[in-house]
């Protein structure tokens, strides 16, 4: 049909609805990714345009208020910034308002065109199962309406059942196109670096930083999706041992903690391990950042990590996909067992005009004579006697150390390590601030831990003599009496949260485990794993070119697959005759096969003479296919029927005394 003939051709009712239909569910992944309230305005709005585009075209000038309003919405949600997330949240606006414009096959065929572009959109933003499960979903249901669009432009009326046909005759293309697929994605050989770039200038996933700022943790320790996933081969830690070692910071100025710069390219203080060892392997969730974490303290590092002095690990790519390590830790006997000058000093430096109360007290117990051991442990029976743990805390003043020491007394890991820091470095103990996470919990359907982000934390380290560095986890200190408001709470883990012991504990361990399974063996489908997956049939090791040789054989197999199934049951576009001429080599098994000059009711007769008695239900086929091939009047329906009971039908079994063409001589 041309194309000014399908631009003037109106949409019937049933190519209407399987338009709109395919058009929500390309649209569907893409509005689960979007921030909730913006999601939640483009959903309503590509509601509202479906609703009204079902039963009438939609005005221009509603068309253009939609569209600005959401223009307006997407970049002020951004804050006017332009990159992927922006992009993507666009490209689902104007999506929604799609549909305005459908008026004919044309316009159809746009949008189901520029709906596809939906799903891929949302694998820049989540690569999960159910990602993938949606978008093939809006892609075989597009591809359906599509088929749909061309039974309207070849002039066939819609009758029952055209969905459920159209729908399978997509879903046997698919088939047939996915041994080609699974051989392109099993065989091609992997690369370290994707062929293209994507733009990163949105901002980063939660994740650990190099600073901590008063309240800049509590949007991390709220959201409790997984940070990282955890298997030990061999011993494993306890729970209380799990601590998570991430950025180190040094640099105080009143108010936020940072990292000290160069101290990153001095090498790794020396340290003397003990036992035992953990042997692990973590896989990292993207956070668009070079920060690793390890248990305390390393022992080994892997390929393309390095770390800082005091054992802060970076990775030398970005870590913007999932990632897998192999590490080794032990507990730390010794950590930087002699402190230079410098570093000492930097340990021990604070800004000027800040919390004179703090520095008094401290100052106080100095005079007092106790030594640097002494004064740690009064700092902690202090805190186990008076403080309590709480995320309901006001901002800090000028004198932040002060207010919380001596007022508050109430706080959560960010206000304890700051304050045990601060406090330890006026009475002259050398200290810092370490991130990080702390803990984690067994998925009970598989043998790994999961730590998540809300399990993000802070400790101090102090430098005692003999010793070296020495973890105090100032938090810890609070006595469980005095635990009053925690995250848990808030987030209702009695119902099946973080706790691990709600009622949906068991179904969440179960995604859980499913998710990893997914991210182990397709996101994590990597060089190594495709060696791997080749040794397993034999095959020791095979560089680029052998792959690329063994990926076009298999290719090469496939694509005779599918041609070999396209020519030998898709050449016949009329459901009714292929339907027919499968009936007729049925009977060829029995020399009865129809001839090409040979009308229907001529081969009847044929078959009749030879199986008297026994074709009352293929004669009743041949007369409904008669009628509905010759006797149908032009734009009436044909039974509808006809093609299914053809499929069915089998020829009955031979009568005795016959043979295939004919009575069977009998032999004496």
């Amino acid at each position: 049909m041309s194309g000014a003939r399908a631009a003037a051709l109106p949409l019937d009712d049933a190519s209407r609805r399987g338009v709109l239909l395919a058009g929500a569910a390309c649209l569907l992944p893409l509005l689960l990714q979007l921030p909730g309230m913006l999601a939640i305005a483009v959903a309503l709005i590509a509601t509202t345009t479906g609703l009204i585009a079902a039963r009438r075209t939609v005005p221009a000038w509603l068309r253009a208020l939609l569209a600005l309003t959401l223009l307006g919405l997407v970049l002020v949600h951004s804050g006017f910034s332009f990159g992927r997330d922006t992009g993507c949240a666009l490209l689902a606006a104007m999506l929604a308002i799609k549909p305005s414009e459908l008026r004919s096959i044309r316009d159809a065929r746009s949008l189901i065109g520029f709906a596809l572009f939906a799903p891929f959109a949302t694998f820049l933003l989540n690569q999960g199962p159910l990602s993938l499960l949606l978008g093939l979903l809006g892609a075989l249901l597009a591809m359906a309406a599509t088929a749909r669009l061309s039974a309207q432009e070849a002039g066939l009326p819609p009758a029952p059942g055209d969905g459920r046909r159209q729908l399978g005759l997509v879903l046997r293309l698919t088939a047939i196109g996915l041994p080609l697929a699974l051989a392109a994605f099993w065989l091609f050989p992997r690369i370290a670096s994707p062929l293209w770039g994507v733009p990163q200038l949105s901002a980063a996933r939660p994740g650990l930083s190099d600073e901590m700022s008063p309240g800049q943790w509590l949007d991390l320790m709220a959201d409790d999706t997984p940070a990282l996933r955890a298997s030990f081969n061999g011993p494993e830690p306890t729970p209380r041992e799990m601590y998570w070692r991430g950025p180190t910071l040094n640099d105080f100025d009143g108010r936020s903690w940072t990292a000290s710069q160069w101290l990153r390219h001095l090498p790794p203080a020396e340290v003397v391990h003990g036992s035992p060892a953990w042997d692990y392997e973590i896989t990292l969730e993207p956070t668009e950042r070079h920060l690793l974490v390890a248990l305390e303290m390393p022992v080994e590092l892997p390929e393309g990590v390095r770390a800082s002095h005091e054992y802060t690990l970076t990775s030398m790519r970005r870590l913007d996909q999932l990632s897998r390590w192999h590490l080794r830790s032990a507990p730390p006997v010794q950590f930087e067992a002699e402190l230079p000058m410098t570093l000492r000093s930097l340990a021990l430096r604070l800004p000027e005009g800040f919390n004179p109360r703090t520095r008094a007290l401290a100052m106080q117990w100095r005079a007092e004579g106790d030594d640097d051991a002494a004064i740690v442990e009064r700092a902690l029976a202090w805190i186990r006697a008076e403080f309590a743990y709480t995320l309901d805390t006001p901002l800090p003043g000028r004198h932040a150390v002060d207010e919380f020491l001596f007022e508050q007394k109430a706080g959560f890991c960010e206000h304890f390590s700051s304050a045990f820091t601060v406090l330890m470095r006026e009475a002259g103990i050398p200290a810092r601030v370490v991130t990080g996470y702390v803990g984690g919990v067994r998925n009970r359907y598989g043998n790994y831990w999961v730590v998540r982000r809300m399990d993000a934390h802070a400790w101090t380290e102090v430098w005692l003599d003999g010793r070296g560095w020495v973890r105090v986890d100032p938090t810890a200190a609070v006595a469980p009496e005095r635990i009053y408001d925690t995250l848990e709470d808030r987030l209702g883990a009695g119902i099946g949260g973080a706790a691990g012991e709600g009622l949906l504990s068991p179904l969440l361990d179960l995604g859980d485990w499913a998710l990893r399974g997914w991210n182990d063996f397709v996101l994590g489908f990597d060089a190594g794993r495709q060696q791997r997956l080749l040794q397993r049939i034999g095959i020791r090791h095979l560089d680029a070119p052998a792959l690329i040789a063994l990926f076009s054989m298999f290719a090469a197999l496939a694509l005779g697959w599918m041609l070999w199934l396209v020519a030998r049951g898709e050449r016949e576009r009329d459901p009714l005759l292929r339907a027919w001429r499968q009936l007729g080599r049925r009977y060829a098994r029995f020399g009865l096969a129809p001839r090409p000059d040979e009308p229907a009711t001529a081969w009847l007769r044929r078959v009749e003479s030879v199986r008297p008695g026994g074709i009352g239900h293929l004669a009743a086929l041949t007369r409904r296919f008669v009628a509905a091939r010759y006797a149908c009047p032009e734009g009436a329906v044909a039974d509808p029927d006809l093609p299914r009971d053809l499929r069915a039908h089998r020829p009955a079994p031979m009568q005795p005394g016959t043979t295939q063409s004919g009575p069977m001589e009998t032999f004496r």
